[in-house]
């Protein structure tokens, strides 16, 4: 197997970057741990100890050959402690580790299939879930505390004025405060007490089954979506429906989507109980809508935004025990958060919400999102691969702000248009080619050709530290 030589060099190299860290050092040390248990297995791999397909397992290497080239990189940042700003922005953000970790885990759970051996325990604990989100919780606090004492010791030297040291203080005494601070994911899902919220009194959102109020939930501001003409519903199976999902809705924790904070059922033993459900408040709306607006977007926010969406997606193809797809990925399914911070929506609570509509809402995803696959053969079974063909029509829609397939008002014009035609919409000249590459990349007719949502994450990961470099 050619990756073999070049995967264990790359480690070589990560371990080597480790000892020069300057800042970080807790994280990249955890990442350079999770190597080693990685590198252990792959020279296994290489020793022949493996019985599974050779292509599947030279795929999964090429890989973990591409997640060990940005480990690499990520580490080289924090070898000089003089970068403060990009080390401020890391503590501000937190995702390129969490990018990392994620993506060696995938490798780990593909190489211990492909041996089809039982694993030394340290290497099963090493990747075990909850396990590793405490432990990278744990090292960015230790963390942010380091850099607190970098930037006390580089008052001392003239590698940074008084006024960026000033700031850059400031960020930092502002995120040891975040970190210590309740975190939305601590909040448990459940059902809620009425008197646990407040609203406002005029709806921000309505549709033809609900309406959205801004209100606020143990202190977090939150979204309030009550359900209209709910009156036949019964509080007991709207209850029962929503207990069964939320141990599932649990697995699917992720900066990248949209957290739910439960159920409310107000006048339960009413003639007319009142349902709402209680989630995150993004503050810009759905995709859509940021799209839409006047708004400028640089084609660094717009490789960010991306990003965002395909952690999002990310997440929910690769969660640990139990995948799943969305069923109806399109840009209004993702909501925009401050600072332009993109999360999928969605497909928490999907059962509770269809338990308290009247009658079936009918298809739900737009034929402009329908893979070739799906347009040629309605009994196609929807998977992955469609799903990614769907998500390269919404990062074509954040590189071009238009709406797909516009000139399409019918099932007809649009099979005419990507099947017999094999049109793909086109994107704008100064697009990025790396991002344009990986767009069409998605939007191949030939679902062999599209890349899984962690390729996706690693390379658009790249993109933007380009873009930014800029």
């Amino acid at each position: 197997m050619e990756a073999i030589e070049p995967i264990l060099g790359l480690a070589t190299s990560i371990y080597h970057l480790v000892g020069e860290v300057q800042a970080n050092r807790k994280r990249c040390e955890r990442v350079a741990e999770r190597v080693r248990e990685l590198a252990g297995l792959v020279t296994a791999l290489g020793g022949g100890a493996s019985t599974a397909d050779p292509a599947n397992v030279e795929a999964g290497l090429e890989k973990l050959q591409l997640t060990l080239r940005l480990a690499e990189d990520l580490i080289r940042k924090y070898t000089d402690a003089r970068f403060l700003k990009r080390l401020a922005r890391a503590y501000q953000l937190g995702e390129d580790f969490a990018d990392v970790n994620d993506r060696l885990n995938d490798a780990y759970q593909m190489l211990s299939l492909a041996l089809q051996v039982e694993q030394s325990h340290s290497s099963r604990s090493a990747f075990e879930e909850a396990r590793r989100r405490a432990e990278d919780q744990a090292d960015h606090q230790d963390d942010a505390r380091h850099f607190r004492q970098i930037l006390e010791a580089t008052q001392e030297t003239a590698n940074a004025t008084k006024e960026e040291v000033k700031e850059l203080r400031g960020t930092v005494e502002t995120l040891i405060e975040t970190i210590s601070k309740p975190r939305m994911v601590n909040q448990d899902i459940r059902v809620i007490a009425a008197d646990e919220l407040t609203y406002e009194t005029k709806p921000f959102m309505t549709s033809s089954t609900s309406e959205v109020y801004r209100g606020e939930y143990n202190k977090f501001t939150v979204a309030i979506k009550r359900f209209t003409n709910t009156n036949s519903t019964s509080p007991h199976d709207v209850q029962r429906v929503f207990h069964k999902e939320v141990e599932t809705m649990r697995r699917f924790e992720s900066p990248n989507i949209l957290r739910m904070f439960g159920i409310c059922v107000q006048d339960e033993n009413g003639p007319s109980p009142t349902f709402l459900i209680v989630m995150e408040y993004c503050e810009k709306g759905s995709l859509r809508q940021v799209l839409d607006s006047p708004r400028a977007l640089t084609w660094s926010r717009r490789a960010g935004m991306s990003l965002d969406a395909a952690r999002g997606l990310y997440r929910l193809h690769q969660t640990e025990d139990k995948s799943k797809v969305h069923g109806c990925i399109n840009s209004s399914k993702f909501l925009v958060a401050e600072g332009y911070r993109v999360k999928l929506g969605g497909l928490e609570l999907a059962k509770t919400e269809t338990s308290l509509r009247r009658r079936s809402d009918g298809q739900t995803s737009s034929l402009r999102y329908c893979s070739p696959q799906q347009l040629q053969n309605l009994n196609h079974v929807y998977n992955k691969k469609c799903e990614i063909y769907s998500f390269g029509i919404v990062l074509w829609e954040i590189a071009t702000r238009k709406k797909p397939f516009e000139d399409c008002s019918t099932r007809h014009d649009i099979f005419n248009k990507v099947i017999k035609e094999k049109v793909l919409e086109r994107l704008p000249d100064d697009c990025p080619p790396a991002l344009r590459t990986l767009i069409d990349a998605c939007r191949s007719l030939d679902d062999f050709h599209r890349p899984s949502a962690g390729v996706l994450v690693d390379k658009l990961r790249r993109v933007v530290d380009e873009l930014e470099g800029e």
